[in-house]
């Protein structure tokens, strides 16, 4: 499509990734594996151009195996231009972007950018993130959460079980989604609260599990569930593998055992059963609200590498 001397078009394949990668962007170096995989299409991966000259890009994501794109995860724009011209270019793109390639009447899927942990105290960094906030607004996004992503390597300690709780794997599905929707009962979870929204916790609970949990290839026998001494259940963490890293995919107590000092036994156990397969890191995140998981993390020797901003369609 062509706007006056603006081109905007999905690139035409593998052989246009330099174009598309000639703004910098912490996913750039992963591009090829994903288009390799198929958790990206070129179809889904649009440039506005003048010229020869890259304006801004938009991108989305998915699972190797999905037929629709699963989340917005590149949004760049010329941070170089003056004025609000790179804002109404990237508006503009991504506009035409959606309209081409998400299904009619479908919400469209979340966005997720990746940002310095200190973003807000450089002020060109600080803009950059503000102007492509500014262009999802253009579209009706909504601010929901940001997040920290968190790193754990091998030099850091994995303290020792201390009998305060006890862990077993999880039994079945149904067991998990049960302990899954109690424990969004006063979450701190931001997408656990929007989701309340809109559905009951067991629809929200079913929907985590069969959407991201039931579809890691990892092993399950990692899942574990943390009982007291006499076996009532006091929380959880899914240890999995992702197409990238190893993960705290999922932790949580349950409400009545809340206050406790729980969730450090539970997450060093999840700690434990990845350090286990002699892994070079362990990624996690949480939200930036949730202070007493961020410190927990931190008291694990989770390092804070990075955070994510996440905006919403409603």
């Amino acid at each position: 499509m062509k706007t006056n001397d603006l081109t905007m078009r999905p690139i035409t394949g593998h052989e246009e990734l330099d174009l598309f990668s000639q703004l910098p962007y912490v996913l750039n170096e992963e591009l090829a594996d994903d288009l390799a995989a198929g958790r990206r299409r070129p179809e889904w991966m649009w440039v506005a151009l003048r010229g020869d000259r890259l304006l801004a890009r938009a991108a989305w994501w998915s699972r190797s195996a999905d037929d629709a794109p699963l989340i917005l995860d590149i949004l760049d724009i010329e941070d170089s231009a003056s004025g609000s011209d790179h804002v109404d270019i990237g508006a503009r793109l991504l506009h035409t972007a959606m309209a081409a390639t998400l299904p009619n009447g479908s919400r469209p899927p979340e966005y997720s950018r990746f940002v310095p942990p200190d973003w807000r105290e450089n002020a060109v960094t600080r803009q950059a993130v503000e102007d492509r906030m500014t262009v999802l607004e253009r579209t009706g996004a909504r601010f929901i959460v940001e997040r920290l992503r968190l790193e754990w390597r091998p030099e850091s300690p994995v303290p020792e079980p201390n009998g305060r709780l006890v862990f077993r794997p999880v039994r079945d599905g149904e067991e998990l989604v049960a302990l899954m929707s109690s424990v969004l009962d006063g979450t701190l979870d931001a997408h656990g609260r929007d989701d309340l929204t809109r559905m009951s916790m067991h629809e929200a609970a079913v929907r985590h599990y069969e959407d991201e949990l039931a579809r890691y290839n990892s092993p399950r026998d990692w899942w574990r569930i943390a009982t007291l001494p006499h076996g009532e259940p006091a929380g959880f963490v899914i240890p999995a593998r992702n197409d990238y890293n190893v993960i705290i995919a999922y932790i949580a107590v349950l409400p009545t055992h809340r206050g406790n000092g729980y969730i450090d036994d539970i997450l060093a156990e999840g700690t434990r059963v990845l350090a286990e397969q002699h892994v070079p890191r362990i990624r996690a995140s949480t939200d930036l609200g949730n202070v007493p998981m961020a410190n927990a993390f931190r008291r694990a020797g989770y390092i804070n590498f990075e955070g994510e901003i996440n905006m919403t369609w409603s």
